[in-house]
């Protein structure tokens, strides 16, 4: 989980081709999310249903429902990220015929 985020981080850092790099976001995003997920987790947690059967259960055994939506929403927005990146990608494809950073940026200075 924690070798996943610096993974990602540093390939963020370190590597000069644009999909590379949107890769390795993709997975420091997924490092952290389960670093979350990993603390959210409880052993016996029930999910927060009520019904006549459970009716007699402890409140405290409940599976708080909080961080699975914000879970969820970061994932959304982590793959709507990701997709604007490679719209961004494909566009600066177009023009050039590589994707490394060092010759877009050169291609583009003045």
């Amino acid at each position: 989980m924690l070798a996943s985020v610096l993974f990602g981080f540093f390939g963020i850092i370190f590597k000069k081709n644009l999909m590379m790099k949107i890769i390795a976001m993709d997975v420091m995003s997924t490092g952290v999310i389960a670093y979350y997920v990993l603390i959210a987790s409880k052993d016996g947690a029930f999910t927060p249903i009520l019904s006549q059967l459970t009716g007699d259960v402890d409140p405290i055994a409940y599976a708080d429902p909080v961080p699975q939506a914000v879970i969820l929403t970061a994932i959304v927005i982590g793959f709507s990220i990701q997709a604007l990146m490679l719209v961004g990608v494909m566009k600066l494809a177009q023009d050039n015929p590589t994707l490394e950073t060092h010759a877009i940026e050169k291609n583009y200075t003045p």
